[in-house]
């Protein structure tokens, strides 16, 4: 996320070692690949003109290949080739390997090879939760007391409002914590549980399936739908039920130290109802009610109860459409302030258009664009709903929708057929939480082969995702727990302050950020060309922070992958 954080560490050899770069060497997604999954790895450009494939354990080969064309990658300023194994079918463990370059790190070839990670980027949200204690027996060893019960938050006096003055005590437990610190937010969480339960809307069967072994497991609700609840209701007591404007945030005044959560023991405050939490949350309630309408049966009333809350904002929003988020100066936390609303009309428009079926809400889609969303920018949101309710829609807002959404996947699709290293992502792409902006890419491309199914863009989202688990120029894994070479030490308090060596797994690092905005407190980046400029250190949160939302296309993109991705044909290897 968006914030500065003065940290004062102890910085000796081991903050150096953790800014080293590796050679470079064959990069592939280190967790492994579907069977019939397009697969290819980064090889750096040599005197090698082939590749062949092994098996891990007895170093059989079982695939020979050649090499691609040697082309230059300016993001890392490096000249690589590619080499194509997706003729390797057959489960099982492998390396690739290359003449006069070390074999690459072991990847698996699986029919479940992403169900995994799928739910433990999903688990880390369990993980992350606020106002209850985590046990042994659904934590393991990341077990810790509770934290932050949320149950006397102070009204900050950007808040105060006639039924609830400057120090009026409410209570908003649960949520999740937004990031490596113990604040919420709704803007983020705006996008967060948009993803997720856009996840569970287009592939019900998968997560139905699932078990995360989290406290709600076993209920009458799939455990994706447990564990967005646990958010969704920490959100609906952020609503002021006077007139249904909603706080930006709940936060400390100050980001805490270094500390698990029971012992971060700041007062708490609700600061500033603003526009663009007000649409985020009326997003999200309008899509929440629509999902949990089919367990009507299990949360009596909850449907309702939401689309009331979300009618409710878009109503605030509507009467307050410039109540600009402005950082108050006794609060130094994160602030996702945003300028410009028009997205987040449009998206909230969207949301209750297709919940409610009442066309006051539609957007002016004539002129509504479309890019790569994140939490600033969500346009996106609204067109991959209207896309995927086409039913509900009139025939030409339909078809308006299908068009824009594959539009913008081509464009993606484009990108990635032109990158050397046939990822998609140019130097300018890199940015803080560019893990995410790799994933919200591969998100896009799923939606237009979901329209319009197409391997190309299949393969350009799988290529995407390889780029987070390991098929980057830094050669390592950027999720916790995940990989041969995954982050050690990423800016999350609870893995830093546990006593825990491991951190807490299936969590995404923001990844390279050539900003480097903690530089003055951390050990020099290796590098400062864009894809590079990435260190493993707590002290790091402009390249090693987790967040929210950056988990949430991880888990939406692992599902997605391992619904669409067609099975090999019989006898084929």
């Amino acid at each position: 996320m968006r914030r500065r954080v003065l940290l004062s560490l102890g910085l000796g050899l081991a903050l150096a070692a953790a800014g080293a770069a590796a050679e470079p060497g064959i990069a592939v997604n280190q967790v492994g690949y579907l069977p019939g999954a397009a697969k290819v790895a980064a090889v750096p450009a040599g005197a090698a003109q082939a590749f062949s494939v092994v098996e891990a354990g007895s170093g059989r080969t079982v695939l020979r290949g050649r090499l691609g064309a040697a082309a230059r990658w300016a993001p890392a300023g490096q000249d690589v080739r590619l080499a194509d194994f997706s003729a390797l079918r057959a489960p099982g463990r492998y390396r690739l390997r290359v003449a006069g370059v070390a074999d690459s790190p072991a990847f698996d070839v699986a029919a479940d090879a992403y169900a995994a990670v799928n739910a433990a980027a999903l688990k880390a949200y369990y993980f992350n939760r606020a106002s209850t204690a985590l046990p042994p027996e659904h934590a393991g060893r990341w077990a810790r007391a509770a934290g932050h019960a949320d149950e006397r938050v102070l009204v900050h006096a950007s808040a105060a409002g006639p039924g609830r003055p400057e120090g009026s005590v409410i209570a908003a437990p649960k949520g999740w914590y937004d990031a490596g610190d113990y604040n919420k937010y709704i803007v983020n969480s705006g996008i967060t549980v948009y993803t997720l339960l856009a996840a569970y809307e287009h592939f019900p069967a998968f997560f139905q399936a699932q078990h995360l072994d989290i406290p709600e497991s076993g209920n009458a609700l799939p455990d994706l739908l447990d564990e967005v609840l646990w958010n969704l209701e920490w959100m609906l007591a952020m609503q002021d039920p006077a007139d249904g404007g909603v706080y930006h945030k709940l936060t400390n005044k100050g980001f805490d130290g270094a500390v698990m959560p029971a012992d971060a023991t700041g007062e708490r405050y609700v600061v500033q109802k603003s526009t663009a939490a007000a649409l985020d949350f009326a997003a999200v309630m309008a899509q929440a009610s629509r999902v949990f309408a089919a367990f009507e049966a299990q949360r009596p009333g909850l449907p309702a109860r939401m689309r009331a809350a979300a009618e409710r904002a878009w109503a605030w929003a509507q009467a307050h459409p410039q109540a600009i988020y402005r950082q108050p100066p006794d609060v130094h936390t994160g602030d996702y302030g945003d300028e410009r609303l028009d997205d987040e009309f449009a998206w909230a428009g969207a949301e209750l258009w297709v919940s409610t079926g009442d066309a006051r809400y539609r957007p002016d889609l004539a002129r509504l664009a479309i890019g790569v969303p994140f939490w600033g920018d969500v346009k996106g949101l609204a067109w991959i709903t209207l896309a995927q309710h086409r039913d509900r829609l009139p025939p030409a807002d339909a078809a308006l929708a299908s068009a824009r959404v594959l539009s913008l996947s081509a464009g993606l699709s484009a990108a990635w057929r032109a990158s050397a290293y046939r990822v998609g992502m140019g130097a300018a792409d890199y940015d803080w939480g560019s893990s995410s902006s790799v994933l919200n890419r591969a998100l896009m491309l799923v939606q237009g082969h979901r329209l319009k199914p197409d391997a190309g863009t299949l393969a350009a989202a799988q290529a995407l995702f390889d780029h987070v688990l390991g098929r980057n120029p830094l050669g390592r894994s950027l999720v916790t727990g995940f990989g041969e070479r995954p982050p050690l030490h990423p800016h999350h308090r609870p893995s830093e302050a546990d006593g825990v060596e491991a951190p807490v797994p299936g969590f995404l690092a923001g990844g390279p950020n050539p900003g480097r905005q903690d530089q003055q407190h951390c050990p020099a980046y290796a590098s400062a060309l864009p894809a590079l400029a990435y260190i493993d250190h707590f002290c790091s949160y402009a390249s090693n922070e987790v967040a929210i939302n950056w988990n949430a296309p991880l888990v939406y993109v692992s599902a997605a992958l391992q619904v669409l991705t067609p099975a090999p044909a019989p006898g084929r290897r």
